[in-house]
């Protein structure tokens, strides 16, 4: 990757848009190229400004945002394919080989050993959720490095070896009609979490639904995240009506994370259409921010955006509703798809206004809270991500291309009753799979270092309008 830039955040808020965009996308991505952990290049929790981390913890949701990451920058010319492929390599040497529970990845490994850093005392199995982030990762690189070499056949391979071994059915608690968070060899189900919508987890019920090997049925889907006491909603808020989610929607990042690779233009069910359910959610966020009820320091048009991210206290899940005076940039930089012309004015805002105080090696700190002068000194995965990637869908809508071309994923979105463009006349997974079309066959086994079984055993019991998809 070539050197960063050395214009100062006034400098860059001086250039054309799309310059712009261009500049934010690269140096952001130095996160998961430069800040990547040494051996397997997947990708930390996160990073201070002043140094890297000290441990080999790395994230299995950040590290899918990530591989999104790299596929934009091969794309963009920021780094050669040869060294992505390079980077893919070693990232799935370690994945193969790590300890996986029924296939499902831990929220945190060790990304030298592939062994679980448990993410909590009880937490210390698979993640589903986490899992399904990363998977979205490997799907769409996988579709995106299509050539016939013996290379990129092999990375193919694996990468539908990771995904395919994934046991969703095993996360239903033997056969209930939703899907749990969390499993652990030690704990079993103690930790007990439903997954129910609405939040960032439709991505979870889709991947589920659309496994080749381990699928579960769409009751799942229906019972389970739709059945959410926070699923449905039909309210207003800032005179703006909100389909789905609890009051005011949430923290922004539920319109962000499973919407890097599902694209929303077009999609819709029996219960919303997601770019309508997407926008109005951003909608309101920005209208709340201008409006600024509570009277925050520096809250205004063009500075908004409420997600989970660190605060003057830690760390929230940060919304109108639970809103403690901090701005996340990722929140506003993320939704560009659905509010282009705020999120361009929040992104001026931002290196104008706060400038080398929130601007740093990796683009955009973590967070800032005008009205407790405190400014965030960190670099997170699951921030940075999405700001390459939704940038992109912005952009081109390369991310969101690449991963609804995936047979498997049409098929789940097809046994969900889902409609979208992109299911017009595309093939089902097992005509993909017969004529050649959209992705390698199904493989029994990981190809290449480490086809390594699972290793947990049996548990116990119990006004903004989309660009065209194409």
């Amino acid at each position: 990757m070539s050197a960063p830039i050395a214009e100062s955040p006034a400098a860059l808020a001086r250039l054309p848009d799309e310059e712009l965009l261009e500049r934010l996308q690269r140096e952001t991505f130095r996160f998961f190229w430069e800040g990547a952990h040494p051996v397997s290049g997947l990708a930390p929790d996160r990073c201070t400004t002043r140094e890297a981390p000290h441990d080999d913890l790395v994230a299995i949701g950040g590290s899918g945002f990530g591989i999104m990451a790299l596929v934009v920058a091969v794309e963009r010319g920021w780094v050669s394919r040869e060294a992505a492929l390079e980077r893919l390599r070693r990232m799935l040497d370690v994945l193969g080989r790590a300890t996986c529970y029924h296939g499902a990845f831990p929220h945190f490994m060790n990304g030298r050993t592939g062994a679980t850093i448990p993410f909590g005392r009880k937490d210390d199995g698979g993640d589903l959720v986490e899992t399904s982030f990363l998977c979205m990762g490997l799907l769409c690189a996988r579709q995106y490095f299509d050539r016939d070499t013996p290379e990129e056949r092999s990375l193919r391979q694996r990468m539908t070896g990771l995904w395919e071994e994934v046991e969703w059915d095993w996360y239903t608690q033997g056969g209930r009609k939703l899907l749990y968070w969390h499993w652990s060899p030690n704990n079993g189900w103690a930790m007990d979490h439903e997954i129910h919508g609405w939040n960032e987890c439709l991505i979870t019920y889709v991947l589920a639904a659309s496994s080749p090997r381990h699928p579960v049925e769409p009751l799942v889907y229906h019972r389970g995240f739709a059945a959410g006491r926070d699923f449905l909603n039909g309210k207003s808020y800032q005179d703006i009506e909100l389909p789905l989610g609890m009051p005011y929607g949430g923290p922004l990042f539920f319109a962000h994370y499973s919407f890097c690779g599902l694209d929303p233009r077009g999609l819709a069910d029996r219960y919303a259409d997601y770019w309508e359910q997407n926008v109005r959610h951003v909608r309101i966020h920005h209208a709340y921010c201008a409006a600024n009820p509570r009277g925050h320091r520096g809250y205004g048009p063009a500075c908004w955006g409420l997600t989970a991210s660190d605060d003057p206290d830690g760390y929230a899940a940060h919304d109108p509703a639970h809103d403690n005076g901090t701005i996340s940039p990722t929140a506003a930089l993320s939704s560009f798809p659905y509010a282009p012309r705020e999120s361009m004015q929040a992104l001026r805002h931002f290196l104008t206004e706060h400038g080398e105080r929130i601007w740093g090696r990796y683009g955009f700190t973590d967070a800032f809270c005008e009205s407790r002068h405190w400014y965030a000194d960190t670099f997170l995965a699951i921030d940075q991500g999405p700001i390459v990637v939704m940038i992109e869908n912005h952009r081109t809508g390369l991310p969101w291309r690449l991963f609804m071309s995936a047979p498997e994923v049409l098929s789940g979105l097809r046994a969900l009753g889902f409609s979208s463009p992109h299911l017009d006349g595309a093939p089902t997974a097992r005509a993909a799979a017969a004529s050649g079309r959209g992705g390698p066959a199904p493989s029994p086994r990981r190809a290449g270092a480490g086809s390594a079984p699972d290793r947990t055993g049996p548990g116990p019991g119990p006004e903004r309008a989309g660009p065209t998809p194409g």
